[in-house]
């Protein structure tokens, strides 16, 4: 684990030395002679050792005086893994940051979300990022607004909105303090493709931490696709997104080293959270290397690593669809479960346009399904019942599903339910709550890849067996999972 890892000078100048892209995002590079920070693959030269200084976030460089470096965009880099990993207080405040949470409901906000006051919160992040909360939302802002200035033709003061400013002299004032350029001279220094695309079209390139290998992971989703919400199209995943302003529409293709993302917004103010949530459905933060490093460590599941390496987890968007998918999931194939799901969209969904055709609607929220018909679930009555009871539950505010979620506890929540067994809290736990170590000894698919490996196939003595692909259980599942012909495994041609 590199928690903390800025504060190892030693390991983070020879990373930086050796231009390690691995550690992008773990850490971030100061050069105290020129007074720009960078991450530590930074093309550049590197300096000299006693010039530089590190830090665990680019809000703590920024907080320092450091602008961001032209060359290497170190406010592109991908998250930290460690926010992935961690179900703590910093990690799940990190995770609400990067969800919009502060520039939403401020600071006090946060603090109510997490159940602490205001000052317990700004120490912990403070002394672990070494910025404030609005220090970090501040950067988040900053990375936005150079998004939209160099990718989109809006007009600036539309661009310091949605990116979050108050007005329009914060957000020239701050582009130029952490960019050292003002606004319209990034603009400028922006390649020009960009400004030939769609209008309302905003065009991204989403880093990751390579290797990544997309079969299982655009394959899931496609294979599980909602008709009327997700849909494979000309080789991208497109899916429709509610988001806390508006609603959007997003195509994610997988390229060798960046997932494209096309993105249309009903809203620009929802831009963060929009990227937020699709960095979190493709696992992007995640650190392959110390994933497959550990797995690789069982010789039964050596190979499936080796073959392709840097699986990661399909997540989601929205964590009440996700829990309402899987009870509809229940016992069924995946065909079963995408009509009972589309079904419901029809009956339940909100309408939204999509220019490209295709998308139709958007989730139905627990409050629209609150109000469905019980009767009218073509379903057995058990799972009529679970399926009605944890919507009222969301719907109710009784459980509350989110990227802040304490893990354990939700978990338990589930388990209350009428209806939830071990399967669908974990399901729920690895796809929709993020938990890395997640696992799954019941599934059918899981068990019969064990068997095939000559692992254990019993739920318990495979639970034995796995303890040694801790905190990584979720990922071992994938590898698992892609030992079987499934169209789950297979990227849609």
């Amino acid at each position: 684990m590199h928690q903390g890892m800025h504060t190892d000078t030693e390991r983070c100048v020879r990373a930086v030395q050796s231009k390690d892209a691995r550690f992008d995002g773990w850490f971030y590079t100061a050069v105290l002679t020129t007074g720009i920070y960078c991450r530590p693959s930074c093309p550049a030269v590197p300096p000299k050792p006693e010039h530089m200084v590190f830090h665990p976030s680019a809000a703590a460089c920024q907080q320092a005086g450091f602008r961001a470096c032209k060359r290497c965009r170190p406010d592109t880099s991908p998250g930290s893994p460690e926010w992935n990993v961690r179900a703590d207080l910093v990690a799940r405040a990190m995770r609400l940051v990067a969800d919009g949470v502060v520039d939403r409901e401020g600071v006090t906000g946060l603090a109510a979300r997490l159940g602490y006051s205001t000052r317990q919160i700004e120490r912990q992040l403070l002394a672990e990022l070494g910025a404030s909360p609005l220090a970090l939302a501040r950067a988040q802002r900053a990375q936005t607004a150079r998004l939209l200035v160099e990718t989109t033709g809006l007009p600036m003061a539309d661009v310091a909105f949605a990116a979050g400013f108050s007005s329009v002299r914060t957000f020239n004032d701050t582009v130029r303090e952490v960019f050292a350029l003002s606004p319209t001279e990034l603009r400028a220094r922006a390649p020009k493709h960009a400004a030939a695309a769609t209008p309302g079209m905003i065009t991204l390139r989403l880093p990751f931490r390579a290797p990544l290998h997309p079969d299982n992971l655009f394959g899931h989703l496609a294979a599980t696709a909602v008709p009327g919400v997700e849909e494979w199209r000309d080789g991208a995943y497109r899916r429709t997104l509610r988001l806390p302003y508006g609603h959007g529409i997003v195509a994610l293709a997988p390229r060798p080293d960046h997932i494209a993302c096309r993105l249309a917004l009903s809203d620009p103010r929802d831009l963060t959270v929009a990227i937020s949530r699709c960095r979190r459905l493709l696992d992007l933060d995640a650190d392959p290397v110390a994933v497959d490093e550990q797995l690789r460590a069982d010789p039964a599941l050596a190979p499936l690593v080796d073959k392709a390496p840097g699986r990661r987890v399909p997540r989601t968007v929205d964590e009440a669809e996700f829990a309402v998918r899987a009870v509809l999931g229940q016992q069924v194939s995946t065909a079963a479960a995408r009509t009972h799901a589309a079904r419901l969209v029809t009956a339940h969904g909100t309408p939204v346009d999509d220019p490209e055709g295709g998308l139709t609607h958007l989730f139905p929220t627990p409050e629209h399904l609150a109000a469905l018909d019980p009767d009218a679930l073509a379903m057995p009555r058990t799972r009529r019942t679970t399926l009605t009871t944890l919507v009222r539950r969301l719907a109710d505010g009784d459980l509350r599903l989110g990227a802040d979620s304490d893990w354990p506890e939700t978990r338990a929540a589930l388990l209350a339910l009428p209806g939830f067994g071990p399967w669908t809290a974990d399901v729920i736990a690895m796809r929709a709550l993020g938990d890395p170590d997640a696992f799954l000894p019941t599934d059918l698919g899981v068990r019969r890849a064990a068997q095939a490996l000559g692992l254990p196939s019993t739920p318990s003595a495979l639970t034995t067996r796995a303890a040694a692909w801790r905190p990584w259980r979720a990922y071992a599942v994938q590898y698992l999972w892609a030992t079987d012909s499934h169209p789950i495994n297979v990227l849609p041609a």
